[in-house]
């Protein structure tokens, strides 16, 4: 006679309903997506904000020696 905690951690699993397994797993799916299009628009934000940030008209003009004074 085979151990009856075995079967009865067989019987849960089976127990659920397949339905409800197929949402889950959706539900899941569907928020990863949204979740990765979301963070992929913050990261191409913050590279253009950091683009702007080091674009060299912002940047102060700095007095060049010239060749002929040396």
């Amino acid at each position: 006679m085979p151990p009856t905690t075995q079967q009865s951690s067989q019987n849960v699993l089976f127990s659920i309903p397949q339905s409800f397994l197929l949402q889950i797993g959706t539900g899941s799916i569907l928020l990863l997506l949204t979740t990765g299009k979301a963070t992929v628009k913050a990261l191409e934000s913050l590279g253009e904000v950091s683009e702007e940030l080091f674009r060299g008209d912002r940047l102060p003009i700095l007095p060049f020696p010239d060749d002929s004074e040396s």
